[in-house]
């Protein structure tokens, strides 16, 4: 949607070393909106145990509708230049190729977005790492940090550079502040679809193998894995580490026929259980809870199973598996904090059976594991930031890089999500509207990229030596056959700097 408004001046001249401090110009307010995501290092957190490899592959790519009039391709027209041209440069990573190369070598800087939206379906788009003071900026899209159905934030959004196949290379990144065009986060004008967001240092995520005690003290994200063994294994390892221990056994047939309890069942319980007395040995069969919570305490056959009944931790993976499982007989919960999932747990409930020591009987081992936190450093430490282009003359070619999942117009073979891809040309003397979204005049790029490529950035003088170029647009739109992106004019310089001097901090 277009507005007339005063030019924002010259034309900003960067060291390609130091990275100066950038102002705002006198009518900024007019024209920003500053957006809060995770305010503090302990919201951050939060959002860092929401993630887990599981969502991240169950991402949906993000899908804008064109409505009933679709995309329509008008000649001549179009944003122009409101000031002079600028440029702000990229700040490197890593060394300069003098080899000539037929391929095009991917930015490190690129990545995915990923975000819950407010009415709890998780999303990705596309971004890419962008030159700011303190190396802690993305440029993306402006739907992907803000939900324009829900008119509020986005929830949970991370920048995961070099993402692939469910792997974080550099970390993961929380982010902090978005700062967006007035217009789109306030009037839906997707002519100003784009946000510059700042992200706090990275954050690696591992898993450790712990002891009991470890696992029973550590109070962030924990679950317990299962592993089956031999009863040979189990009498070895319940004689070593006693009731308390990881080594657990449990009748497979909850029906199993039993046998009256031995005399002497209270003075050798614990004989009883690891491997029995006499052909006689201790198990549990698991039931419901309502019978569970029916059965009297004690040593008699069919009271409960106290040791055995206890809620445990696991990992997302195994709730997944486990709600999907139609016989299974316990209970999922999951534990929130301010609205957001931070654990799952699972409790299974069993009764005494006292058999004879040939039934069925399943032995497992217990697991426990611990994921622990490390600091990554800034974004621009770990893979570099592109640099910044505004007010450039239409018609320039471009590099588009992101991440692009459904259908290829030009293969049989659908697009995966999970590798970036590329575009490469100069937009087109047309420009887009698309009316439903309030679209008047983006550039266009012809590009087979279409749901998940919003915010994939357009790099103007890309060197493929180096990687690096300038970030001259953002992809709002991609779908049959074009993407198209906002022209960044001097309100977009302005909302670029907003975000250019924030400092984030660290959250590990």
């Amino acid at each position: 949607m277009k507005r007339n408004l005063l030019p924002t001046g010259g034309a900003l001249l960067a060291a390609a070393l130091l990275v100066p401090v950038l102002a705002l110009p006198a009518h900024a307010d007019n024209d920003l909106k500053t957006i809060d995501l995770a305010s503090t290092s302990a919201q951050a957190m939060e959002v860092t145990k929401f993630w887990t490899r599981i969502k991240l592959a169950r991402a949906q790519p993000s899908r804008l509708d064109p409505g009933d009039g679709g995309v329509k391709l008008v000649e001549g027209g179009g944003y122009s230049p409101d000031g002079k041209p600028g440029l702000v440069p990229a700040t490197g990573h890593g060394t300069t190729t003098t080899a000539k190369s037929k391929n095009v070598n991917l930015p490190r800087t690129i990545g995915k977005v990923f975000y819950e939206t407010n009415d709890g379906s998780i999303g990705f788009c596309s971004a890419s790492s962008i030159t700011s003071r303190y190396g802690n900026t993305i440029a993306t899209a402006g739907q992907c940090v803000y939900d324009v159905a829900a008119n509020a934030p986005m929830k949970n959004v991370i920048f995961v550079p070099g993402y692939y196949q469910g792997k974080t290379p550099w970390g993961i990144y929380v982010a902090k502040t978005a700062y967006t065009h007035y217009d789109f986060s306030t009037f839906e004008d997707f002519d100003r679809d784009y946000a510059f967001v700042t992200v706090y240092n990275g954050v690696g995520l591992s898993e450790k193998q712990v002891t009991k005690a470890t696992y029973d003290a550590y109070a962030g994200q924990k679950f317990i894995d299962e592993k089956d063994i031999t009863a040979a294994e189990y009498a070895a390892g319940y004689d070593k580490y006693g009731s308390a221990g990881p080594y657990k056994a449990a009748a497979l047939d909850p029906k199993v026929e039993t046998v009256a309890r031995p005399a002497d069942a209270e003075a050798k319980i614990e004989e009883y259980i690891a491997t029995g007395i006499d052909g006689v040995k201790l198990v549990g069969a698991e039931v419901t809870k309502s019978i569970y919570e029916a059965a009297p305490t004690g040593l008699d056959d069919n009271a409960r199973y106290e040791r055995l009944s206890q809620k445990v931790a696991i990992s997302e993976e195994g709730y997944n598996q486990l709600k999907a499982t139609s016989g299974f007989l316990g209970e999922l919960t999951e534990v929130k904090k301010d609205g957001v999932v931070i654990g799952w747990y699972k409790q299974q409930f069993y009764v005494k059976k006292w058999v004879k020591t040939t039934a069925q009987t399943r032995y497992f081992v217990e697991t426990y594991r611990v994921v622990g936190t490390t600091d990554k450093g800034s974004l621009a430490s770990n893979v570099g930031a592109q640099g910044f282009a505004w007010n450039q003359k239409p018609g320039k070619p471009v590099f588009i890089f992101g991440y692009t999942q459904g259908t290829h117009p030009d293969s049989y073979v659908p697009y995966n999500g999970i590798t970036p891809k590329w575009c490469y040309g100069t937009p087109s003397g047309n420009v887009a509207a698309i009316p439903a979204l309030k679209i008047e005049e983006d550039i266009v790029l012809r590009c087979s990229m279409n749901a998940g490529s919003s915010g994939a950035p357009w790099l103007l003088k890309y060197k493929n030596a180096t990687r690096f170029g300038y970030v001259n647009g953002v992809t709002s739109f991609g779908a049959s056959g074009v993407n198209v992106s906002s022209y960044f004019d001097g309100e977009t310089n302005m909302v670029y700097r907003a975000a250019f001097n924030q400092w984030s901090g660290k959250i590990a």
